[in-house]
């Protein structure tokens, strides 16, 4: 199937989106990583803007997308329920950083409302493409594979701010406190959640992405070959071949492998943060490789997206 570029983009950078906002969740509830408040917030939004921008790309008449909006059940609608709560919540997790300049503490059933539309909108982006007519999109681990990404990439980026040693500007202002605010806050603090979560994410964004491979290697059996078809040039070949529809067979294969070795490194990136306390360094490697990684996996998405209804001409 033809590369969807812009849908690639749109679902990585979602789920990237989601991922950062849902970790803020997390740090919240213990009180933790107040330093990556608000740059966190910030980098959510910006990634879930690139991701609407990419989606705008792949309309050929973007003025038109309104006209599926009208079906509750579609998954565009969804998205934008979805992205249209998430925005909501956001801005209240940003009035409540205002409110509480200097030292933020974010209420619990705020922190637990941004896990939750986190998870579901990266759910609902990866929903919006399982349909039982292409057998590489309709697994459950597709889906997971998804919200893997999402669990990889925001920890990776909360746990580096919180390390960061900002004393003034853009951000300090924007929660309204002094330019000596965590002047002397080393981030220390946070140093158990960031030991655990973005390890923790790493691993789990490997084994859904794993799952998934493994997955897509026994999709082959789902097709039913058809032996010949109408085709005066050929008209014993066959439509196509199932043994290629699979992760590590035909074009797919070098797109598969990358993915495979990119979680694999993700893992070592979070292992050596986690070892080190180098999140600076280690957390900004681990947020790279998971998004190129997600970016890669849904490359594999699109190569082996075939339609079961062309095995029968229709």
């Amino acid at each position: 199937m033809e590369l969807q570029w812009p849908l690639i983009l749109f679902t990585s950078f979602l789920a990237a989106s989601a991922g950062v906002f849902g970790a803020q969740g997390v740090y919240a509830l213990k009180d933790k990583g107040q330093k990556a408040q608000t740059p966190a917030l910030f980098i959510s939004l910006i990634l879930l803007i690139i991701g609407g921008i990419a989606v705008f790309l792949h309309l050929q008449h973007w003025e038109r997308i309104f006209n599926g909006f009208g079906n509750p059940t579609s998954g565009i609608t969804q998205e934008l329920v979805a992205i249209v709560v998430m925005v909501i919540i956001m801005v209240i997790y940003f009035v409540y950083i205002r409110r509480t300049a200097g030292e933020i503490k974010i209420p619990k059933w705020v922190a637990i409302l941004a896990i939750v539309v986190s998870v579901v909108l990266a759910a609902v982006c990866a929903h919006s493409y399982m349909m039982p007519s292409r057998p590489a999109w309709d697994g459950i681990v597709q889906l997971l594979s998804v919200v893997g990404a999402a669990c990889g990439f925001g920890p990776a980026v909360v746990a580096a701010l919180s390390k960061s040693n900002r004393k003034s500007g853009i951000w300090n202002k924007l929660e309204g406190c002094g330019d000596d605010a965590y002047a002397d806050d080393e981030g220390e603090a946070d140093k158990p959640l960031n030991e655990r979560v973005p390890f923790i994410g790493a691993i789990v964004n490997a084994v859904c992405t794993v799952a998934y491979l493994i997955y897509l290697c026994t999709i082959g059996s789902i097709f039913t070959q058809v032996p010949y078809y109408f085709d005066p040039v050929g008209p014993t070949r066959g439509i196509n071949d199932v043994t290629s529809v699979s992760a590590f067979s035909g074009d797919a294969m070098t797109y598969s492998v990358c993915a495979l070795l990119l979680v694999i490194v993700g893992v070592i990136t979070a292992y050596m943060g986690k070892k080190s306390d180098n999140w600076k360094t280690w957390g900004a490697a681990t947020a790279l490789v998971v998004l190129i990684g997600a970016i890669v996996l849904r490359v594999v998405f699109y190569v082996l997206g075939i339609s079961v209804f062309a095995f029968f001409d229709v």
